[in-house]
């Protein structure tokens, strides 16, 4: 049975959806998570889960500790926890920003860098990025978790480069719109570190945030069960794609970043922002 690490797998989203999904499909699932609330649900639905906060460096370094000390052989590491930052920059401190980046970016590759070595020792393994549409497109109000998404593309990018030779694989998946609380939890990340009253964009803020609290689906929104079948694929195939567009959103922006000049894509990334 080969064993995959998860993170995020908090209830209600694409980690804990991964996390079942694995499971039926036969995967010994480390199912990670930042709330312990969420790490006790985890473990009493029978799955071997901790607490890991991709901010903290300790809670990381822990976090494999007590996974190396049930199994010598990680096979898969899929990284999901993550979380949007919303607001203009102009409204965003260092402190904000330096935030979203140890979680979406920090965080996983010091991660990757306590399992990597076991994997390439054993010449075996496959690691998934949980990327976005907002790591190859910008959007307004966006800007944090654009930047930390770019990043992140760039940087799987360079370590795929330099494991070439291994038997290690990396793959990118870039959802799109998933049925998930990431809306949510970007409106709690915007109350917290953005104040409306003070800022020049006040009025488009009031627009932002009755899209962040609204309960219906962005357009073409599709279920977590469509990542989950990348990262199934990703995880067993041996021709794993280096990078999977999920929605029609992203394959749509895939092909018009490629033909069309950036101040028409401007345009339309302001119009649909």
């Amino acid at each position: 049975m080969r064993s995959v690490i998860i993170t995020g797998c908090s209830s209600g989203g694409i980690g804990a959806c991964l996390a079942y999904g694995l499971k039926r499909n036969g995967y010994r699932v480390f199912a990670t998570a930042r709330n312990i609330k969420d790490v006790e649900f985890l473990n009493s639905e029978g799955f071997e889960s901790f607490q890991l906060d991709l901010s903290s460096s300790d809670s990381i370094i822990q976090a494999v500790e007590k996974i190396y000390s049930r199994t010598k052989n990680i096979y898969g590491l899929i990284h999901n926890g993550a979380y949007g930052q919303a607001g203009a920059l102009q409204d965003i401190n260092r402190m904000a920003l330096e935030e979203q980046f140890q979680t979406n970016l920090f965080g996983w590759h010091e991660l990757t860098n306590l399992v990597l070595p076991k994997m390439k020792a054993k010449n075996e393994g496959r690691i998934i990025y949980l990327s976005s549409v907002l790591g190859f497109v910008a959007m307004p109000f966006r800007g944090p978790y654009n930047a930390s998404k770019f990043a992140l593309e760039g940087l799987v990018n360079t370590l795929r480069l330099e494991l070439k030779g291994t038997n290690v694989q990396l793959s990118k998946i870039q959802p799109g719109p998933i049925e998930s609380k990431f809306r949510i939890n970007a409106y709690n990340a915007f109350k917290r570190n953005v104040n409306i009253e003070i800022s020049d964009y006040k009025e488009q803020y009031e627009t932002m945030i009755r899209r962040l609290k609204s309960e219906k689906p962005a357009n073409y929104t599709l279920p977590p069960e469509a990542v989950l079948k990348c990262v199934i694929h990703a995880l067993s195939s041996k021709n794993a794609k280096v990078q999977y567009r999920v929605t029609f959103p992203t394959k749509l922006f895939a092909v018009l970043v490629r033909i069309l000049p950036e101040k028409w894509l401007d345009k339309i990334l302001i119009k649909v922002g």
